[in-house]
């Protein structure tokens, strides 16, 4: 009777690409970006009115933050995996709050002024 030992050695010997089979990856296109930034923003900040100084997604890590817009008041919480497009570069903008316990962590990417849609 054969060792089961090595058999199991023979099969986890064989080339990788054999045992695993790769999932697509979905990409969209490539668009340009200007420059980023990393930030955090500790719990209870609060920001006035203000607009976005320039048109820039911001990648959320960490923490929860509430968001309310000038354009017609409505308030959202973003949490962890939220990325938003902030475009509202002029007029009266946004109130932010962190809320929670904990740092907001992100990534901010300002993108250049000639693109249209992201």
């Amino acid at each position: 009777m054969a060792n089961p030992i090595l058999r199991t050695a023979r099969l986890i010997s064989r080339p990788l690409s054999l045992l695993l089979r790769p999932r697509p990856l979905f990409l969209s296109v490539f668009h340009s970006a200007d420059q980023y930034a990393f930030g955090r923003i500790p719990p209870g900040w609060f920001g006035t009115w203000h607009p976005t100084p320039r048109r820039q997604f911001f990648f959320q890590s960490a923490g929860e933050v509430e968001v309310k817009v000038s354009d017609g008041g409505e308030v959202r919480r973003f949490h962890p995996g939220n990325i938003i497009l902030l475009e509202d570069t002029g007029g009266k903008g946004h109130i932010t709050r962190v809320i929670g316990t904990e740092d907001v962590c992100a990534a901010f990417v300002q993108l250049p002024d000639e693109i249209s849609e992201p």
